[in-house]
């Protein structure tokens, strides 16, 4: 698919902005061509719009000064690849894990990667709790649209070294949710550290980072078994 001069223009731009490197407007626009399959496990195909709403969100993640310095990345519930592939393709030193469990959508992860020239990545199929060669192996643990706050630091406690964050995208602040995710935290050794606005483009309000570090050991009886985490949350 090739792609309109000013969806490539955009492309450049936002790769100029996150001092991405050389080739990056290019390979971000194969990132983009990828979608436009009917089977790409996503609503949101359209170039113009994916621009903001795939790459430039998960880009927002290179804010953090933790996932900039990171060597080892996971992002869970990876779903089409976003943020993992586009943060994979910013951070050529780093190894990204995409954790997804469903078959298919692993296949479009890889064909992306591939058709991306991204090779800093592993594409796990498995569900998070379930991933035992990732426990205490991730400097930064990253989630998109995957789950609430509670469930969210339950998966990625395990599997985050010590002082690892885990990185949270996340639209209107709920502070029920927030709550709810504080007191999860506190049982698997987590934190809350900040929550940062961000702007990935016009007309995205009230998109945030929720970023809680690993402050403490993780109980033994973490992870629990696939699906307890959101039956019965903490």
């Amino acid at each position: 698919m090739s792609l309109p001069d000013a969806v490539q223009k955009r492309l450049d731009a936002l790769a100029r902005q996150y001092s991405l490197p050389d080739d990056s407007g290019e390979r971000l626009g194969a990132l983009l061509s990828a979608l436009d399959d009917e089977h790409a496990p996503t609503t949101v195909r359209e170039p113009a719009a994916g621009i903001g709403v795939h790459l430039a969100d998960s880009l927002t993640g290179l804010e953090l000064a933790d996932v900039r310095a990171a060597s080892v990345i996971a992002d869970l519930g990876a779903g089409a690849g976003f943020p993992g592939l586009p943060l994979a393709l910013a951070l050529p030193q780093a190894r990204v894990a995409l954790v997804e469990s469903i078959a298919r959508k692993c296949a479009f992860i890889s064909a992306a990667a591939d058709a991306a020239r991204i090779d800093n990545v592993e594409v796990v199929p498995a569900r998070a709790e379930e991933w035992a060669a990732g426990v205490g192996q991730n400097d930064v643990v990253t989630a998109r649209a995957l789950a609430p706050l509670a469930i969210l630091v339950e998966y990625a406690a395990p599997l985050l070294r010590d002082g690892g964050v885990l990185v949270a995208w996340k639209g209107r602040r709920d502070a029920d949710e927030e709550a709810d995710g504080a007191r999860a935290a506190a049982i698997v050794g987590l934190e809350l550290e900040q929550i940062l606005p961000v702007a990935p483009y016009a007309g995205a309000d009230h998109r945030h980072l929720h970023v809680l570090r690993k402050i403490a050991p993780t109980p033994d009886r973490f992870p629990r078994r696939a699906g307890m985490a959101r039956k019965r949350p903490l």
